[in-house]
């Protein structure tokens, strides 16, 4: 790893979905450690993300943005978003779907980054706001997001994982274009 190297954000290819499976599921086995079921996170698969990933990406419509950030010719971090969604109805906002980072490369400045970037593309296609749903233990996540300029707006829904509800927080932040 070589933070030297200049960050670059660049949008994601088909050839970057093994990278980036890898990256959320080490974000996830970082990020949810003791927020989750310790086996639901050691059985996460890579490979299997990869697969699923590989599929919608090859099926996008366009309307979700992946971006990847490197340094060098390594991915190190991701950033999805797309249509907000109200279950599974699409609504008129945006949503940050997810944002990881190798956890080696946490306090880099390519989280940063890739939040810059995403919210400087949600404006450009002329959003007002963007929400986005984060697990309510996840005190680095929510510091992270508040410092970006997010707040909670008081919904809360849990989300089952492994038959264990783990609740989580809408956060909203306005956007200026």
């Amino acid at each position: 790893m070589n933070d030297a190297e200049p960050l670059r954000i660049r949008p994601m290819v088909l050839a970057d979905c093994d990278r980036v499976s890898e990256i959320r599921v080490l974000g996830w086995q970082f990020a949810y450690r003791c927020l989750m079921p310790q086996p639901f996170l050691d059985a996460l698969s890579a490979k299997d993300d990869a697969e699923r990933r590989r599929a919608h990406f090859a099926q996008g419509d366009g309307s979700v943005v992946n971006l990847v950030a490197t340094r060098g010719t390594e991915i190190v971090g991701w950033v999805a978003f797309g249509p907000y969604r109200d279950g599974e109805v699409r609504a008129g906002d945006v949503e940050l779907y997810a944002l990881y980072l190798d956890p080696r490369h946490l306090n880099t400045g390519a989280g940063r980054a890739l939040m810059r970037e995403a919210l400087r593309r949600c404006a450009a296609l002329g959003h007002d706001r963007v929400y986005l749903w984060v697990v309510r233990g996840n005190a680095r996540a929510r510091r992270f997001y508040e410092r970006a300029g997010f707040r909670a707006d008081g919904a809360e829904e849990p989300y089952e994982v492994a038959g264990v509800l783990v609740p989580e927080l809408r956060y909203v932040r306005e956007l200026t274009r």
